[in-house]
C-alpha cells in the first residue's frame, strides 16, 4: 500500500469548508478580442450600429472618441483606429448576447440605463466603456442567464 505525501494536498482541500465561491465557470463567458482590426470603416460601423438603440453620442462615449470624430469618419468613410473596432466588436458581442438573453434589444437597453444591481455594486451604462465593466455586464446577464439574479 502505497503512502500519499503531504504535498498532495491540494488547495481545495485546504480551504476552510464555511467559504463559499460563487461557481462562475458555469455562466461567465469571456469576451474574445480580436488580435487585428483593420479597415474597419464608418460604413461597416454604421450598418450594424444602425440595429442598436444607442445614439451617437453614446457610442463616442463607449468608443472613447468625441463626436466630432465620429462625424468626420462619417464624412470621409474613415477605418476606425483598431483599439476602437475591438471594443465595437465587443460591445456588439455584449449586444448579442443580451438579445438572446432579453429577447430584444431595447429591452437591454433599458435594463442596462436602469443601473442594474449586482453582487460586486451596480452596473450602469458606462460599463460599457471599459474592459472591466463590460465583463461584468457579460457576468450579470450570464446570471439572469441561469436564474442567478442577485
Amino acid at each position: 500500500m502505497e503512502k500519499k505525501s503531504k504535498k498532495a494536498i491540494t488547495k481545495a482541500q485546504k480551504a476552510p469548508a464555511s467559504m463559499m465561491e460563487e461557481p462562475e465557470v458555469l455562466y461567465n463567458r469571456t469576451v474574445r478580442v480580436i488580435s487585428s482590426v483593420k479597415d474597419f470603416t464608418y460604413n461597416e460601423f454604421k450598418k450594424i450600429a444602425e440595429k442598436t438603440p444607442f445614439t451617437q453620442s453614446e457610442w463616442a462615449a463607449m468608443l472613447h472618441v468625441s463626436e466630432r470624430t465620429l462625424q468626420r469618419y462619417a464624412k470621409n468613410n474613415s477605418s476606425f483606429a483598431p483599439i476602437n473596432a475591438e471594443r465595437f466588436v465587443q460591445i456588439i458581442q455584449v449586444v448579442n448576447r443580451a438579445k438572446k438573453v432579453f429577447g430584444s434589444v431595447d429591452y437591454f437597453y433599458n435594463w442596462i440605463h436602469s443601473n442594474p444591481p449586482m453582487l460586486e455594486g451596480d452596473l450602469s451604462f458606462s460599463s460599457l466603456s471599459s474592459q472591466d465593466g463590460i465583463q461584468k455586464i457579460l457576468l450579470q446577464i450570464g446570471r439572469i442567464e441561469h436564474g442567478i439574479l442577485a
